[in-house]
């Protein structure tokens, strides 16, 4: 049996192989120290688990590790044994919750924004399919489900998404509101923070990004509202004047716009229909004979048909003579239908480059606006001007007059572009 004797530096410095191990004695009882065949001295914890069963634990190497400190670690893991813990299982349980802290890590280093993106996209936001076939239903109708992609696609994926989701900083988003706030598009900065925002929380609820990690989206959106920056738009008020839209048509068909965009703006005027509608607009949805174009996805969520006149038919015909896609207007850089945010950005550049029609400022939302109020000023009934921009009736209105007044919207249709015409002339 080992004799007790307190450990000094002197007697370890002494021990040799095959010396019995040392042990220390009084509070430090279980403290022992045993030399390897290669001469190496090491630090052992040894004590007895509640069953009896012999445990020993390595504290570290002499002289690396000196016997005061020793002597500290040993306290430490009795402490351990008082509270009815065994000190050798709650290391294997500190080591292997670093291990899965440490692939944790190394998987998060790999999980990039497109990733993170793709993740919220196809398991949240997105119809889907089970193994068997089952449908499972996305957070958002499909129009949204299309939109969410787009917004975080264009401007997200396509500055970030390389980058490892974790090292996202602050200012990388900061830096990247700014950009779509410099192109006067708040709205879709707004858009993009909130989707960004819960894409993050997304990933951390399903643990692809561990909890403790602070979301960016979160801190930028508290910085921005102690700046007080705005990520909305007031309620759209602004109408092209006769002047003005008479200016804005003799100024059209020469200006720096792409061609789809000059075509958009144009249907845009002629039909009512929003410039949204017109991107996403498929030849398949266009009957030349009955001369109606049927907006299947609407924001009202019904499908409806739009009349047609001859304007808009005459234009759409030259278009799609030159025109080998399903979709009427296709972007010539990603081969996928034009994106509404596109047009916006076209005239951003256009006032970039002091190109832009001189009127004051405009968007082309206003071009749906204007045709409304022109129905007005040409005193079309309120019923039938609602119907041209497909807006959904309120009330008793809305729940028994299921009437679509498609002759009637063709009449008046009819009467504003003739308008439009002269004005051209």
């Amino acid at each position: 049996m080992t004799k007790l004797k307190t450990l000094s530096y002197q007697a370890i410095l002494k021990l040799k192989f095959p010396d019995k191990p040392l042990s220390d004695s009084n509070e430090n009882r279980g403290l022992r120290v045993e030399c390897s065949k290669t001469g190496k001295k090491r630090f052992i914890y040894r004590y007895r688990r509640k069953n009896g069963k012999l445990v020993e634990m390595t504290l570290g190497y002499f002289p690396q590790l000196q016997l005061a400190e020793a002597r500290l670690r040993l306290q430490e893991l009795k402490k351990i044994r008082e509270l009815g813990l065994c000190p050798k299982t709650e290391q294997e349980k500190q080591k292997h919750n670093e291990l899965k802290q440490q692939e944790l890590q190394l998987k998060q280093s790999s999980f990039t924004i497109k990733a993170m993106i793709d993740l919220y996209l196809n398991e949240y936001i997105q119809d889907r399919y089970t193994n068997d076939g089952k449908l499972i239903k996305g957070a958002r109708k499909p129009k949204g489900q299309d939109e969410v992609r787009r917004t975080l696609y264009t401007d997200v994926v396509q500055s970030l998404g390389e980058k490892p989701a974790i090292e996202v900083t602050r200012k990388n988003i900061i830096d990247l509101i700014n950009v779509i706030l410099n192109r006067g598009a708040n709205v879709q900065a707004g858009n993009v923070l909130r989707e960004l925002n819960a894409a993050y929380e997304y990933a951390i609820g399903t643990g692809k990004i561990d909890t403790d990690f602070s979301n960016p989206a979160v801190l930028v959106k508290n910085s921005l509202r102690m700046a007080k920056v705005k990520l909305s738009a007031k309620k759209g008020t602004r109408v092209l004047s006769e002047l003005e839209l008479k200016k804005f048509l003799d100024w059209l068909p020469n200006c720096k716009l792409p061609d789809k965009a000059k075509q958009i703006f144009l249907l845009t005027l002629y039909t009512g229909c929003r410039t949204g509608e017109w991107c996403n607009a498929k030849w398949e949805d266009i009957n030349f004979d009955k001369k109606t174009f049927h907006i299947k996805q609407t924001k009202s969520g019904t499908e409806r048909y739009i009349q047609l006149t001859d304007y808009a038919v005459n234009l759409l015909s030259s278009i799609k003579e030159n025109c080998t896609t399903d979709y009427i207007f296709v972007s010539n850089y990603t081969g996928k239908p034009l994106s509404q945010k596109k047009l916006t950005e076209y005239t951003w550049c256009l006032r970039r480059d002091k190109q832009m029609l001189d009127i004051p400022h405009w968007t082309p939302h206003d071009l749906r606006r204007t045709v409304r109020t022109g129905l007005a000023r040409l005193e079309c009934p309120n019923v039938v001007a609602e119907a041209i921009l497909g807006h959904s009736r309120k009330g008793i209105e809305g729940t028994y007059d299921l009437y679509s007044y498609d002759k009637q919207c063709l009449e008046w249709l009819k009467k504003w572009g003739d308008y439009l015409h002269k004005l051209k002339v």
